[in-house]
């Protein structure tokens, strides 16, 4: 275990780039994305990534560099200031707008509007020496009062009209640009998660028009802007929002430009890992989290990689775990599966087992065409980190694979879920299956299964580890077994000399049965079937029902390979 306690802290969930430095935070250095952007940047740039990869931190560190206040020292031993004609030209030399639209989500129209004028208002606040400005008219001072002023019926929100609201990031930026003879940097964090919540919650309608005129305002006729940095997840198509919008870069995980300032290096995951003093745990962590492609480079997830550096500091024998696995983003693969077709959910087999597939990708989207084919989820899935690419054959045409061990889990696991809904719509079948077992009824078990079999995704023969494999039938015939509320399943139990796959027992009954999964490499199911017998004899997993007093115990030997299966009663 490496000697974390008097080394720097982890910054689990740390976006404030000033207090990261000054509270003794690691940092993977990322202000060369400053050069970058100032050597080749449009009025208004847009960079598209997956959630978790650095970038509202990277929108704290414009912040921090830009704005006239705040500790410049934080730079000091950073990449970005070997540029020194740089740092004399641009650091702590604007007005900068920065604003989050993470939080704009409710169930209705009004209620998000309120919080998009919330935003606004909280930051307008922070330059509340514009009410007092002698460099404004008396007009153009109530127009900042206009978007401070709070609504004292309800003390966390603001007065401001709808009309305001539309023109609000435009208003600031001009009186901004007139108190300072300086023209203003406008940052935006997460610009589409309105969208997404809007579309989700059906007011998608009201918010794109609301954005739509915000940004247009703000973005297109804007005299007092500098330039703006916006980021999200999705590139939303341009007509959407971004309506006559000449000078607009978009900085797609496709693109070349600043592909290695969201996310970790490979260099840079190494040197994380030897300053905690888990130098060995590189392959893991590679297998793990490693394998996104943005641009040219390969990239790791940071979230994940400093999530587990926290978990190794505690337990330096811990395994890693996938930190996205119960986040509500996964719903995107859910519904993905739901929609998909036979030939779509033999290409989800060939992804799961590490394949590619060859997909023409579609980066322009809006959040009401996400879900209308097929093609538009594969191209969200891609954008939003669930798939990389590995090589591009012809224009938006790209070679897609499962980018690492934890995105499989979440797929294999989303796979599971949705087969269990699936097979509990039809309950009376469901509970013939069930019977099957609590009868001794190998041959109805073996009929029933096949054909719940033929109907989900499989691990098809790969290089997956046979253990994996026969987790995944696990994990199927757990699930389904589950449906019988009034029986006590029990998964992986201690039990005899060993542990179990799966121990039933009907209390009321006084029957019990113990099963055990392999998974044939050879595919020849029925000697599968009997090393599951062999085993649950060696090992007498039936020990713990014969100590609760079970009188009748079945014990079942499954032999599962592709989307065939055996069953045998021992």
């Amino acid at each position: 275990m490496g000697n974390w306690k008097r080394r720097k802290k982890l910054p689990i969930g740390i976006e404030n780039f000033e207090k990261l430095h000054t509270e003794d935070f690691y940092y993977v250095d990322k202000t060369g994305m400053i050069e970058e952007l100032l050597n080749c940047w449009g009025e208004v740039n847009l960079f598209t990534r997956p959630r978790r990869f650095g970038k509202s931190l990277n929108m704290s560190m414009l912040k921090c560099f830009f704005q006239y206040s705040g500790d410049k020292t934080v730079f000091e031993g950073l990449k970005i200031t070997e540029n020194k004609e740089l740092c004399e030209k641009y650091m702590g030399k604007f007005p900068v707008i920065s604003i989050t639209l993470k939080g704009v989500n409710s169930r209705n129209f009004e209620g998000a509007r309120a919080m998009l004028r919330s935003t606004i208002g909280r930051e307008a606040l922070n330059f509340y020496f514009l009410s007092e400005s002698d460099r404004l008219t008396e007009g153009e001072r109530l127009q900042y009062a206009q978007l401070a002023e709070v609504d004292t019926s309800n003390q966390k929100g603001f007065s401001m009209s709808d009309e305001v609201l539309e023109d609000s990031l435009l208003i600031l930026s001009k009186l901004l640009y007139k108190h300072y003879g300086q023209k203003v940097i406008l940052l935006i964090d997460e610009y589409d998660v309105p969208l997404d919540k809007a579309q989700q919650a059906g007011y998608y309608d009201e918010m794109i028009n609301l954005i739509r005129n915000l940004f247009g305002q703000a973005l297109k006729t804007n005299d007092g802007l500098y330039f703006a940095v916006l980021t999200g997840c999705l590139r939303i198509a341009k007509e959407s929002i971004f309506t006559g919008l000449n000078n607009f870069n978009v900085m797609s995980i496709t693109d070349n430009f600043c592909d290695e300032h969201f996310g970790f290096s490979d260099k840079e995951v190494k040197d994380m890992l030897e300053y905690y003093g888990f130098g060995e745990k590189y392959d893991l962590v590679k297998e793990w989290y490693d394998g996104y492609r943005f641009g040219d480079k390969d990239i790791y997830c940071p979230w994940d990689v400093i999530n587990y550096v926290k978990i190794l500091c505690s337990d330096s024998n811990a395994y890693p775990k996938a930190f996205w696995l119960n986040t509500s983003g996964n719903d995107i693969i859910r519904k993905f599966i739901q929609v998909a077709g036979p030939g779509t959910r033999r290409e989800i087999e060939r992804l799961i087992d590490g394949d590619t597939i060859q997909k023409k990708m579609n980066q322009e989207l809006t959040y009401r065409d996400l879900y209308n084919h097929t093609d538009n989820l594969w191209s969200v899935l891609f954008t939003t980190g669930y798939l990389t690419q590995h090589g591009k054959t012809e224009e938006d045409v790209y070679q897609l694979v499962i980018p690492n061990l934890e995105i499989r889990k979440i797929f294999i696991q989303q796979v599971q879920e949705w087969f269990q809904e699936e097979a509990r719509k039809d309950a009376p079948k469901l509970d013939r299956f069930c019977e099957a077992f609590a009868t001794g009824d190998a041959q109805g078990i073996e009929e029933q299964f096949n054909a719940y079999l033929r109907k989900t995704i499989s691990i098809r023969d790969t290089g997956v580890r046979k253990k994996k494999k026969e987790n995944f039938y696990h994990g199927i015939l757990l699930g389904l077994l589950s449906h019988r509320e009034d029986w006590d399943v029990s998964s992986n139990m201690e039990s005899g000399d060993g542990y179990s796959d799966i121990l039933v027992e009907i209390e009321d009954r006084n029957i019990g049965f113990v099963i055990e999964v392999k998974y044939p490499d050879s595919g020849n199911l029925e000697a599968g079937c009997q090393d599951a017998l062999k085993q649950i004899e060696e090992t007498g997993y039936e020990t713990r029902l014969k100590e609760d007093g079970i009188e009748t115990i079945y014990r079942y030997g499954i032999a599962c390979y592709k989307k065939k299966c055996r069953v045998c009663l021992g």
